[in-house]
């Protein structure tokens, strides 16, 4: 997956020290159905995932990245969580604290397909009959997404 442009500025001042970083997940949820997408950095299928850009509401970005990633057009309709992922490091040595928000959203329009090369397959997966999902937190998200009422947020009382 590209590191994006500021991310990349950013390591060449702070080196591989932990960078706290905002992410989204999307859970795209139509007629039943989730998108899910095989990541092509770790083989691993998960909703629709990325970083929020220097400026850009996470709502947008969670829109942007289902575009890019999956070729999908999607309507956020809430935020279904708020937390803090456990430090990733990565091969290589750099630091990453995310703060995951993910969003319940809904499809617009178009049809699944890995459009940028960070997924190698996307489609569509029955919510009642999920596939393995290698990243167990996966599940939650999806879960968290499809319950109604209020957002959950990590840690508050």
């Amino acid at each position: 997956m590209p590191t994006p442009d500021f991310v990349l500025e950013l390591r060449r001042s702070i080196g591989t020290a932990p960078l706290p970083l905002a992410g989204v997940t999307a859970v795209v949820i139509h007629e039943g159905r989730v998108l899910l997408g095989r990541r092509s950095d770790n083989g691993a299928l998960t909703p629709i995932t990325g970083i929020v850009d220097p400026g850009e509401e996470p709502a947008a970005a969670a829109v942007r990245e289902t575009n890019e990633e999956a070729g999908v057009v999607c309507r956020v309709e809430r935020l279904a969580w708020v937390h803090q992922l456990p430090r990733v490091v990565y091969p290589h040595g750099d630091q990453v604290d995310y703060l995951d928000l993910v969003f319940r959203c809904s499809w617009v329009s178009g049809d699944p397909h890995a459009a940028d090369g960070e997924m190698t397959e996307v489609g569509w997966y029955g919510l009642d009959e999920l596939p393995e999902l290698e990243l167990p937190d996966m599940y939650r998200r999806i879960e968290f997404a499809r319950a109604e009422g209020p957002s959950r947020f990590e840690g508050g009382r």
